[in-house]
């Protein structure tokens, strides 16, 4: 899988902005015009600011804007990257939708003056990522991105962390009701190892985070 486009993969829950990539290049990305009744150039993906927790109605109002101008063969994909989260809530599980980057979209355009200062002027758009002179983000980073959002989809993460030493309750599975304490935490497998007593003896088993809660 290629590399995150963020250095920290990870999105913050209170809402606050992932820390953005450094994008590197040796091509000139300034601002340029594109020749007028010319071949339109290849779109490359470029990151767009927004308001932290406005990304998918800046993205919507992007796409009308695109619409309304007649540049829609200027544009391409605009992702809003996102995974599933399974949280348990009063020993019901549910699964909710998490931003990978709050505060940030991939836009794919071709970038000159017209289509730089549509997006910039979008309301709920503070601006591109590299301000007058962003940087395209790699194509291998993109496709990693979308890698992430269909695995996020398709197998959701649990949102509740556990630490060894925690007490927790089983909810699921023929452990359903048993208290346990935490030995041993893997969270790149979201799972746990808990001790459990079972007809007076002191037992050993490996859960799904979804299948337990805090006690």
């Amino acid at each position: 899988m290629a590399d995150n486009v963020f250095a920290n993969g990870d999105s913050n829950d209170d809402g606050s902005a992932a820390t953005p990539p450094e994008a590197v290049s040796s091509e000139d990305t300034s601002v340029a015009s594109s020749s007028p009744g010319g071949a339109i150039p290849e779109k490359k993906w470029y990151i767009v600011n927004t308001y932290s927790g406005h990304e998918n109605k800046a993205k919507l109002t992007l796409q009308e804007r695109v619409q309304n101008a007649n540049l829609g063969d200027y544009f391409g994909q605009i992702l809003v990257p996102t995974e599933s989260v399974m949280e348990v809530v009063k020993g019901q599980r549910r699964t909710t939708t998490r931003k990978f980057f709050p505060g940030y979209m991939f836009v794919e355009m071709v970038l000159d003056d017209r289509t730089f200062h549509l997006v910039k002027n979008t309301p709920k758009i503070t601006g591109f990522l590299g301000g007058t002179k962003p940087t395209p983000v790699p194509k291998s980073q993109i496709a990693g991105v979308q890698d992430n959002m269909t695995t996020g989809k398709a197998k959701p993460k649990a949102r509740v962390s556990f630490e060894v030493g925690d007490a927790v309750r089983v909810i699921d599975g023929p452990f359903a009701n048993f208290s346990a304490k935490v030995e041993e935490v893997k969270a790149d497998k979201q799972k746990i190892k808990v001790s459990l007593n079972m007809l007076g003896r002191t037992t050993s088993v490996e859960l799904d985070f979804a299948h337990v809660e805090k006690a």
